[in-house]
């Protein structure tokens, strides 16, 4: 029997709208019409109370642009917990997120190239609150807004961290991310399988009510669902009654 699986909305932000990127190209980008505020309002409404929001513009810069949007997002819904990540380098970053509202910070470059800072900010803020973000291409943890590349493996990353508390983990194919081909399944059953104690999120390729339905079937935990949102291919309703 399948166990409750969370469903995780989306958000992805470039000067404070709503944007979708075909697998992480800011040259294929999307923009829609839709305020984020708005979003995470309507997110609200059908249950969905945590939200993945992703600063594009701080990925790439490396450092948080959107902290507006952010305190936005937070403030639009005493029930909303805003799940954030882009661009969170160093303590000041870490600081200023919290202070803007975020209940997750979700930490991809600084865990790959400088894990002792996250080790840290783990002990800090808590495995309840730090949330590792790998994202992998041809098997490898790309970085940056994934512009940079680097030799890790998910492997390699999760190990690294499971000692100091590590709990929950965002893990994206960025092959298929915003391609609307359905989720790389046997990537996320494996990782569930060889880390039972983190909770795993399956990031990318979500196309369908019926991928959603599968990711439940596979006593997965957790999945974020964007483009698919967007584009009308899942509704809100659709959601709420699979919860």
């Amino acid at each position: 029997m399948s166990k409750q699986m969370d469903i995780i909305p989306a958000i992805d932000i470039i000067d404070g709208k709503c944007v979708r990127l075909s697998q992480g190209d800011y040259n294929a980008k999307t923009v829609y019409n839709a305020s984020p505020v708005d979003m995470v309002k309507r997110f609200v409404d059908y249950g969905f109370t945590r939200i993945h929001a992703v600063d594009l513009d701080g990925a790439k810069a490396g450092h948080p642009c959107n902290l507006t949007t952010l305190e936005k997002l937070a403030e639009a819904s005493d029930d909303a917990r805003i799940e954030w990540g882009g661009g969170i380098k160093t303590d000041n970053d870490m600081r200023d997120c919290v202070n803007a509202g975020c209940s997750y910070a979700v930490i991809g470059s600084v865990a790959a190239k400088q894990p002792e800072l996250f080790e840290k900010w783990l002990g800090e803020y808590g495995s309840a609150m730090m949330v590792l973000g790998a994202d992998l291409r041809n098997g490898k943890v790309a970085i940056s807004g994934w512009l940079g590349d680097t030799d890790l493996t998910l492997d390699n990353i999760v190990s690294r961290f499971l000692p100091f508390g590590l709990s929950q983990a965002i893990v994206t194919d960025i092959s298929r991310d915003g391609m609307l081909q359905g989720p790389s399944f046997d990537l996320y059953i494996e990782a569930q399988k060889n880390y039972p104690t983190v909770d795993f999120t399956v990031s990318g390729g979500v196309s369908s009510l019926t991928d959603i339905e599968k990711c439940k079937e596979l006593n997965l935990r957790r999945v974020i669902v964007g483009k698919a949102l967007y584009e009308g291919r899942v509704t809100l309703n659709e959601l709420e009654k699979l919860c």
